[in-house]
């Protein structure tokens, strides 16, 4: 009997907890299912971690259902976004420009650092190795990211150095393991993203060489997806600024360097699209 009893007080109470819980609880009947993807820019635990804390920003802002689909190379996330198993994803400038291309996706927003979208790509040795300039790289070991990262090759190549100049090197996909590379001493030399040398330079990374300012990163949607969506998305992300305590935790925990987005056209890429034309196809 008593059994019994408890049963009836706990489904009592269950239904009373259902009955008075928030309104917010419940999706919106008119929320749409989102799904964001990016280029690999890290190993995937860590991909998850920054990005579902965006998606989590966008899906309180917008009130849609947004989610993040990880892809494990450039490549994927450029057919996943042509392809619709993703709708809105975040793209390095080559990414963009071949998405662009094969899918007429369109840019939404471009992430900036000390307010403005551009960024340059570093060549980075280890302190105290005695190299000082990209040409002291010749018949040592270098570290790129990714094979299909056209961007990288051309920089590199800018800076005065062919990949046959080294006496061998190494794709290691992301920017970090390229960093940590260098410092463990495995490679001479490597190639990174402006910042991610800075957030490495207190470890002991030193830049040598650097691009010219690039058009950045950017988020880039379906050419399918409906104008009100869009919007919304693209409101929210221009809205993510370091004003309040929780937007300023979001940025940091997508990137620390960036400070906010802005809007962003097809031909501010144009630039990219002139110096990898040698490399492609």
């Amino acid at each position: 009997m008593n059994r019994i009893k408890l049963m009836q007080t706990l489904a009592t109470a269950l239904l009373t907890g259902a009955l008075l819980a928030p309104a917010w609880a419940a999706p919106s009947p008119k929320a749409a299912e989102v799904t964001m993807g990016s280029v690999a820019m890290d190993i995937p635990v860590e991909m998850i971690k920054r990005m579902s804390v965006l998606t989590n920003y966008l899906a309180l802002s917008t009130q849609h259902n947004v989610r993040f689909r990880p892809s494990p190379n450039m490549g994927s996330a450029v057919d996943d976004l042509g392809k619709g198993q993703t709708q809105i994803a975040y793209l390095t400038p080559v990414a963009y420009i071949e998405a662009h291309k094969k899918y007429g996706v369109i840019p939404l927003v471009a992430p900036t650092t000390q307010g403005r979208p551009h960024f340059s790509l570093v060549i980075g040795v280890k302190a105290g190795s005695g190299i000082t300039t990209p040409a002291m790289l010749k018949g040592k070991r270098f570290a790129f990211g990714d094979e299909k990262a056209l961007l990288q090759k051309a920089a590199v190549e800018s800076m005065g150095l062919v990949s046959t100049d080294f006496s061998t090197f190494a794709y290691l996909k992301h920017y970090d393991n390229i960093a940590k590379a260098v410092l463990a001493g495995d490679f001479e030399g490597g190639i990174l993203k402006d910042s991610v040398a800075e957030a490495f330079k207190p470890s002991g990374i030193n830049v040598i060489g650097s691009t010219a300012p690039l058009p950045g990163y950017v988020f880039a949607v379906h050419p399918s997806m409906p104008m009100p969506l869009r919007n919304s998305l693209r409101d929210a992300l221009l809205a993510l600024k370091k004003t309040t305590p929780d937007m300023a935790a979001t940025l940091e925990a997508f990137d620390a360097a960036y400070d906010g987005f802005v809007t962003v056209d097809d031909p501010a890429y144009d630039p990219v699209r002139k110096l990898i034309q040698p490399y492609q196809k």
